[in-house]
């Protein structure tokens, strides 16, 4: 009896295939359109970002530049074009920092075994057990507020994340027969590390990156709302969101666009991080 290659007909594997590449087209379109606005910010914007004109407080859309004005008068538009730039660079710093030393501490360790395992899972555990917010409030109690803050407290999350997934990956990576062949002909530890184990662990990597970018502009949101990200004047999207509790009934569109941006910047790098991981995954790719 022959072996069934696929269920599916070619044309329905083919609308997979295609839903999976415009997973990937979507999300870096969303994501570069943010970066693009950012780097934007940076150079130009309507208005100052933090100019105020009271006397053009609460205007809608349209009535007074093209998305209106917040209780200050300050522009709407030009405060979530330079909020953009903020949330962004604090997220993508920590993530930074935070996936650099996790993924390091994470090869380490199944390289090394033994007890250095034991007590990176056990450290793992001690971070997991305080959320992001409240680190960022101990933090805050000792630094106070500001970029400095948020970047540490989601850095410092992040760290535990990706030691685990770079191990489980690396053990993974050390049981395969291309590794047994380098460690009898007597490559070191380090080299089989960084020649076999991180070439075929990046993909994961760079696909769970993705999407702990996305949650790392969430909590960056969260952090600003709380008053523990960017002090004023300097523009947030959280702080946007907590500034407009007061006038929700009046001027409900200074809640909604700050709203927007955060929830547009998560599904975009979501989208990005499942679109490289069909694309990087052979199992996917195949299917």
């Amino acid at each position: 009896m022959a072996p069934v290659i696929s269920s599916a007909p070619p044309s329905r594997r083919r609308g997979f295939k295609l839903s999976r590449r415009m997973n990937l087209i979507s999300g870096a379109v969303i994501i570069g359109t943010l970066i693009a606005v950012a780097l934007l910010s940076l150079v130009w914007t309507p208005l100052p970002p933090a100019k105020m004109q009271i006397v053009h407080k609460l205007q809608p859309p349209l009535a007074f530049g093209l998305l209106g004005t917040d209780q200050l008068g300050r522009d709407v538009l030009s405060m979530l074009m330079a909020g953009c730039w903020n949330s962004l660079s604090i997220a993508i710093t920590a993530f930074a920092i935070g996936g650099t030393l996790g993924s390091i501490a994470g090869i380490s360790a199944a390289a090394i075994r033994g007890p250095f395992e034991a007590l990176l899972m056990r450290i793992c555990d001690v971070i997991f057990a305080l959320p992001p917010i409240l680190s960022a409030m101990m933090l805050g109690a000792f630094l106070g507020p500001g970029r400095f803050t948020a970047i540490t407290a989601i850095a410092v999350f992040m760290v535990p994340v990706f030691a685990r997934v770079t191990l489980a990956a690396s053990l993974q990576a050390w049981s395969r027969d291309y590794v047994t062949a380098a460690r009898a002909i007597g490559n070191t530890r380090l080299s089989i590390s960084l020649r076999h184990v991180l070439p075929n662990i990046l993909s994961a990597i760079i696909v769970h990156g993705a999407i702990q970018l996305g949650l790392a502009i969430l909590t960056e949101a969260g952090l600003s709302f709380l008053g523990l990200g960017m002090a004023p004047p300097a523009p947030s999207w959280g702080r946007m969101l907590a500034d407009a509790q007061t006038y929700l009934g009046a001027a409900p569109w200074l809640a909604i666009l700050p709203g927007l941006a955060i929830a547009l910047a998560v599904f975009g790098f979501n989208m990005l991080g499942d679109g490289l991981r069909d694309l990087l995954d052979p199992r996917e790719a195949n299917r």
